[in-house]
């Protein structure tokens, strides 16, 4: 029964309030062993790429149901930039969920019901304003924590230094989310597909400064000297996310 209900099986919508995606370049063998089965890295140059989305989230629910019903939380989320390929169909580009955690316990148990998306509690802090935003994210044993201020004021902002990119453009690409979410279900032997949509969704670059991201500590991603690609901020999104459906895999 668990199995089937992870599949994401229904619906589900939301409003972003505000979301700050941080991209950091990740040579290719660092990753490689993380995006399981039937999924190959999204790269750009020798880099695959690793995104920590925190997304201030308001009524979420399942669709159609009452704004009145839907939960606020924070969401913190990391995904790696995959391409799923079909065998008979074109191939899908999007993101597999390595870990997300939550503000709101009971958003954690749920989301480890109806998603493989592997949720946990954290506290988190945050101070919002018209020229800056700042979070604060604490994991109960340190697994992720996050300390990062986005500059607001100035936007569109510079790209990183030592980014990989050679354009905002090519930097966009890499901003998240993107259509697809993608979740093995080893029970099966397929791919989850969730298909995401969206309205109104124009991330613009802003500067920030990251005084800690202990996910990135973890000796696979320090000592291959992941860094920072692009930070992008949007604001004010209606959001929604499809039922799964289960498809097979190379």
């Amino acid at each position: 029964m668990l199995d089937s209900l992870q599949r994401h099986p229904f619906g589900v919508e939301a409003f972003f309030r505000r979301s700050l995606v941080l991209t950091y370049a990740v040579p290719q063998a660092a990753l490689a062993d993380l995006v399981g089965p039937g999924l190959d890295l999204d790269t750009y140059d020798d880099f695959g790429f690793l995104a920590i989305a925190m997304v201030q989230t308001e009524g979420l629910r399942p669709k159609s149901f009452p704004r009145a019903l839907g939960r606020d939380f924070f969401l913190s989320g990391y995904r790696i930039f995959t391409r799923f390929t079909r065998p008979g169909h074109p191939t899908l580009r999007g993101l597999r969920i390595l870990r997300s955690d939550t503000d709101r316990r009971t958003m954690a148990m749920l989301g480890n019901v109806f998603t493989h998306y592997n949720y946990g509690y954290a506290e988190v802090a945050v101070e919002a304003s018209d020229a800056k935003l700042a979070i604060s994210i604490r994991t109960p044993h340190r697994e992720a924590d996050v300390k990062v201020t986005a500059e607001l004021a100035q936007r569109p902002g510079p790209l990183p230094e030592g980014t990989p990119f050679r354009s905002l453009e090519d930097a966009r690409s890499f901003a998240g989310p993107l259509p697809y979410t993608f979740s093995y279900d080893a029970k099966a032997g397929k791919m989850v597909v969730i298909k995401g949509v969206r309205t109104s969704w124009s991330p613009e670059p802003v500067r920030v400064v990251v005084e800690e991201a202990s996910y990135l500590e973890q000796p696979r991603f320090r000592d291959a000297g992941a860094r920072l690609a692009n930070a992008f901020y949007v604001e004010n999104v209606h959001y929604a996310w499809r039922a799964g459906t289960l498809e097979s895999i190379a």
